[in-house]
């Protein structure tokens, strides 16, 4: 298996942040199996015509998101991050819940407030 990532250098999404998405939704996906080894930030960036510090940062965010995980001189694989970054989602929600209640949205607002950031992100 090999990882195929696309960078789009006209986007105005920061070459890192479309490594560091890829990365995560095929881990997230299945795509990328738990276990799976990752280049190294070196070798990723020769294959992707980046600066290694470009694929370092992408892999830190993943790293801090618990969606890969460094074991040394091993090298870089992905992680069971599942879990975490349900874990991590519900709490975001919980506190965005109780922040809009407390400025006294109606659940219908916030519900709205929420589509619209979902459709900001993710798109129509």
């Amino acid at each position: 298996m090999t990882l195929r990532i696309v960078v789009d250098t006209d986007s105005t999404t920061a070459p890192y942040e479309q490594l560091r998405a890829q990365i995560s939704e095929r881990a997230r996906s299945g795509v990328l199996p738990v276990g799976f080894k990752l280049p190294t930030v070196r070798g990723l960036a020769e294959d992707l015509g980046l600066a290694a510090n470009t694929v370092a940062k992408a892999y830190k965010a993943l790293e801090a998101d618990g969606v890969i995980e460094t074991r040394g001189r091993l090298g870089t694989f992905v992680a069971a991050a599942g879990d975490e970054a349900e874990r991590r989602a519900a709490a975001a929600a919980a506190g965005y819940a109780a922040e809009a209640r407390r400025l006294g949205l109606s659940r219908e607002a916030a519900r709205a407030a929420v589509e619209d950031a979902l459709r900001a992100v993710y798109g129509a």
